[in-house]
């Protein structure tokens, strides 16, 4: 299962790291593919909690813009 969400105020790599860093402790999380350029994240794997994925995005100190299901 893959989840994409639009991402707001993200620019640089250290946002990209602290972004991967966050969203892989929530369990499940098996891949991270965050697009700075694009303001994308795609999350990768089984039995993905959309709640937890948009806290971890918000703790890592970035806003959800939206979500989508790939």
């Amino acid at each position: 299962m893959t989840r994409k969400y639009l991402v707001t105020g993200m620019s640089c790599g250290h946002c990209a790291a602290s972004i991967t860093e966050e969203i892989s402790q929530v369990p499940g999380v098996t891949g991270v593919d965050v697009d700075v350029a694009a303001g994308s994240v795609a999350v990768d794997g089984t039995d993905l909690d959309d709640t937890r994925l948009r806290a971890a995005i918000v703790e890592a100190g970035y806003e959800v813009a939206e979500s989508a299901a790939a």
